[in-house]
């Protein structure tokens, strides 16, 4: 149950985190993408996935500060693989979904970093808590479409996801890991 929870927390970090990547005008392909949190429930590594989520990106290689993104996730998307536990992280105590719905990224500067990479800094929300967080990007073409991968680290307990009896940083960790990889492609019309 409580590798569950912080699954699905770390699958809304990882939604949030993902808008922060970019793309030409694009429409994100959501079948193709993903966004996943890695977390440790008791020193285990635990993955949980997003299954809902929106994005606008707009991303050209050869003026990268001009990009910009921005990300919602639906919080009761994420998928442990169980009904009950997905319930659960949902919770108050960790997404609170129903007061919280959504978690959201939107960037305010996108910074070379060499090659195909980018810094993309931007305002992670979760829970009605926002940080600044800077995403680390490597930026493909492939065919018609740009692909986006990245991870990024940040700390549940400042977005106040976990908490009650999973306050306790020593049964689920603090650290989470939210990893994406955005397929998109120019909007046509």
């Amino acid at each position: 149950m409580k590798a569950s929870f912080y699954r699905y927390m770390l699958a809304a970090f990882a939604a949030a985190t993902l808008a922060a990547s970019g793309a030409a005008l694009a429409q994100v392909d959501s079948a193709k993408s993903s966004i996943v949190a890695t977390s440790k429930q008791m020193n285990v590594p635990v993955d949980g996935k997003f299954t809902k989520f929106t994005a606008d990106v707009s991303f050209d290689p050869s003026k990268p500060t001009a990009g910009s993104a921005q990300f919602s996730v639906d919080v009761r998307s994420y998928d442990l693989g169980d009904k009950e536990y997905n319930d659960q992280v949902a919770g108050k105590d960790w997404f609170d979904a129903k007061a919280y719905p959504t978690a959201t990224f939107v960037s305010s500067a996108i910074a070379p970093a060499g090659g195909n990479k980018y810094n993309v800094t931007g305002k992670l929300t979760i829970k009605g808590k926002s940080q600044t967080v800077v995403v680390p990007v490597t930026v493909t073409q492939q065919g018609a479409s740009q692909v986006f991968d990245g991870a990024v680290p940040i700390k549940r307990s400042a977005f106040d996801v976990g908490t009650g009896e999973w306050k306790d940083t020593s049964v689920v960790a603090d650290d989470v890991v939210i990893k994406f990889h955005i397929v998109a492609a120019a909007k046509k019309g």
